[in-house]
């Protein structure tokens, strides 16, 4: 097991990660019930906003996760969070996510977000990889992913339903030995 108990702040240049705060409810809400992330997630629109806030409340108290806050440093607000969860014993990896609501896309801020989230992750555990999906809908996060080194593991195809439609969910994985060598290059 990984223990993620110590819940960090990590500056970057343009966004710190950092615990979540009361303060930033209104922009959670703001990012959870954006039209951009319901799609992009595969989330539901019907949210419980008090249930929603009691969780948020919760996430420093968690040792087998760890969730942050993006705060733009430019505006002093949330602007997503990021998410390290789901540990796999057997692989000794976890699931990265990320979320950017209207008030964070296209600055770079979730390139530097997942950034700073993953060489945390790597420099502090021991952990051999890390696993995440993308729709096949969202190429923009695909090209941040694969900037950062994740490669394609898997397709599921048909993985979700959307307007009609349905889209391909990409499995994707860094490794801890891929990361090194990018850190060296």
């Amino acid at each position: 097991m990984i223990d993620l108990s110590y819940k960090p702040v990590i500056q970057g240049e343009k966004v710190v990660l950092r615990p979540f705060k009361n303060e930033d409810f209104p922009y959670i809400e703001e990012c959870l019930t954006d039209v951009e992330v319901i799609k992009l997630t595969g989330s539901d629109a019907d949210l419980d906003m008090e249930v929603t806030y009691n969780w948020y409340q919760t996430r420093h108290e968690q040792t087998d996760r760890l969730d942050l806050a993006i705060v733009d440093q430019s505006q002093g607000i949330l602007v997503g969070e990021v998410v390290v969860n789901l540990y796999d014993e057997d692989s000794h990896s976890m699931n990265f996510r990320i979320l950017i609501g209207p008030r964070g896309r296209d600055r770079g801020l979730g390139t530097e977000a997942t950034q700073l989230m993953i060489d945390h992750v790597f420099a502090n555990t021991t952990l051999k990889q890390l696993t995440l999906s993308v729709f096949d809908f969202n190429p923009r996060a695909k090209r941040v992913y694969e900037k950062i080194g994740f490669v394609v593991e898997s397709i599921d195809k048909n993985d979700l339903k959307f307007e009609g439609k349905w889209i391909d969910s990409i499995n994707m994985k860094l490794m801890r030995e891929d990361w090194l060598a990018q850190k060296r290059e």
